[in-house]
């Protein structure tokens, strides 16, 4: 008996449609897999053995083979367990030969041994592929559910294991309620961090409110313990909210990184990536023999925060370079290519010198400058230029944290916010026809349209060009962190203070030397 069940798998953040060839015919027991299936889907063998026997279905001693259309396309992953095994079961019942159900649902899901459908990475953009397919519906693990949900016009059949899956499809019992939707998920967020907690540091404080008005990427520079961790964690909160459209990409994002939790549904919060400095150069951009997306995928329309910038790999600091300007990785290998999206803020975080105190008033600098120099050259010129900000962290005194009435109260992260959503809707409206619609995004072409400049302000910028001795990549840098300044200041024009605020923030540029 020959049959055939839609299914799924995933390549890149995608699932492309595969088509589950099940054929049980007389001859030799046997059971073969073909179509380029990876290892996961080679050892399902026994896994669809177990799981057809423990669930009282009798497993054919038959030859079985089993084709993953297109052949030519490699197949990963565990999703295609369920299918196959509801082929083999197939063989052995007229009754399913009769059912249309195969043809116009898609079916995926892990067995395990017992016959239980464990979840599986990638159920949003499977649904998502399922629809386009023009499928009414999708059979897919219990956990998966409220994830899928997210995905409008099919029917979401969640199972729990191989013998409820077989009762409904030959309607012995009635299908399962459909899943909450996504109004009905409620946001799932960690205790927020506020920016009212933070004491002293007004300029890091600026400075991140900038970098969240235009997307723009920040270095924070001073010694240990000067808040520079604490405040690039907050900067989360001075976001606006994920917008549907964000937030589905998100999600499809982690459901392919399988870091959706069982029961989790659509992620509304932006993510805050923080990979540790050892990370890999493959971990943090991505690839693999089937490309993966690494953290900075992983931190697409949300945070990426590099601690401690110049430990990491010098390979792998290169490689954020192309993303940088171009906000996606393309993986291309011998057999496969994807493309991943990173568009993110990159916030990163070191210290002026390898002990961590050159120039701090308070404690003595005990490295020789041929290591401070040594440890500085770790960033090259290049990618520095792709950093709008640069930004001095002092140590905060200690009057101000015994005795925090010393300190100047400071703003709310909701009164940042505020001003960064009415900043970032100037941008939307400038910038309506593009894809990207934000400062840092703008180009050449826009920074001329866009960014008119008196004649005190050329004059301004080229004194500063001639005595910093800056690229043209950062004058241009210049000019995107003065407009998103003046869209703070809901002011259409730029002016020289707008222009002066842009240049302190080049304070790499201006005293130290790479």
């Amino acid at each position: 008996m020959f049959t055939t069940i839609k299914s799924a798998s995933l390549a890149g953040i995608k699932a492309l449609p595969v088509e589950v060839e099940v054929d049980v015919s007389r001859g030799l027991p046997n059971f073969v897999i073909v179509g380029l299936a990876d290892n996961a889907i080679k050892e399902s063998k026994e896994r669809i053995r177990s799981a057809i026997k423990n669930c009282g279905f009798k497993f054919p001693a038959r030859r079985i083979t089993i084709n993953l259309a297109p052949a030519d396309l490699r197949k990963e992953g565990t999703a295609l367990d369920l299918p196959a095994a509801l082929g083999i079961i197939a063989g052995d019942h007229r009754e399913l030969q009769k059912t249309s159900i195969f043809n116009e649902y898609l079916f995926c899901g892990e067995l395990s041994l017992n016959g239980r459908i464990k979840e599986i990475r990638g159920a949003l953009p499977t649904a998502l592929s399922a629809r386009e397919s023009g499928c009414k519906g999708i059979f897919l693990p219990r956990a998966n559910a409220a994830e899928a949900a997210a995905i409008t016009g099919i029917e979401i059949i969640a199972v729990e294991n191989l013998l409820e899956t077989m009762d409904i499809i030959l309607e012995k019992s009635p299908r399962p309620s459909p899943p909450e939707t996504v109004s009905q998920i409620e946001k799932q967020k960690d205790e927020e961090l506020d920016f009212a907690d933070v004491r002293g540091q007004t300029q890091a404080k600026r400075a991140l409110e900038i970098a969240a008005a235009g997307n723009h990427n920040l270095l924070f520079v001073g010694p240990p313990g000067s808040g520079k961790t604490m405040l690039a964690r907050r900067l989360p909160s001075i976001l606006p909210t994920l917008t549907f459209e964000e937030a589905l990409e998100t999600t499809i994002i982690h459901s392919v990184g399988g870091l959706i939790a069982p029961g989790r549904g659509l992620i509304r919060e932006r993510p805050f990536r923080q990979p540790h400095h050892t990370i890999s150069d493959v971990a943090l951009i991505g690839g693999g023999t089937q490309p993966r997306p690494g953290e900075v995928t992983m931190a697409h329309n949300g945070v990426l925060f590099l601690d401690e910038f110049p430990e990491f790999r010098r390979s792998a600091l290169e490689v954020l370079r192309q993303p940088l300007e171009s906000r996606n990785i393309t993986i291309a290998r011998a057999q496969a290519q994807a493309v991943f999206p990173a568009d993110f803020i990159l916030i990163t975080a070191m210290n002026p010198c390898p002990c961590g105190h050159f120039g701090d008033p308070f404690h003595e600098c005990i490295c020789s400058a041929t290591q401070i120099q040594r440890y500085r050259h770790k960033i090259s010129g290049p990618l520095l230029d792709r950093i709008d900000l640069h930004i001095e962290v002092p140590a905060v005194p200690t009057t101000e944290l015994i005795n925090p009435s010393n300190a100047k109260a400071g703003e709310s992260s909701k009164k940042i916010r505020d001003r960064v959503i009415t900043a970032q809707k100037v941008q939307q409206q400038r910038l309506k026809n593009r894809a990207r619609r934000n400062n840092a995004a703008l180009s050449d072409k826009d920074l001329k349209k866009f960014c008119h400049l008196d004649r005190e302000c050329r004059n301004l910028l080229q004194s500063a060009m001639d005595r910093l001795g800056l690229s043209a990549r950062a004058y241009s840098r210049i000019l995107k962190v003065a407009r998103t300044i003046a869209d703070l200041k809901e002011q259409p024009e730029i002016d020289s203070a707008d222009i002066a605020e842009a240049i302190q923030f080049r304070s790499l540029d201006r005293r130290l030397t790479f």
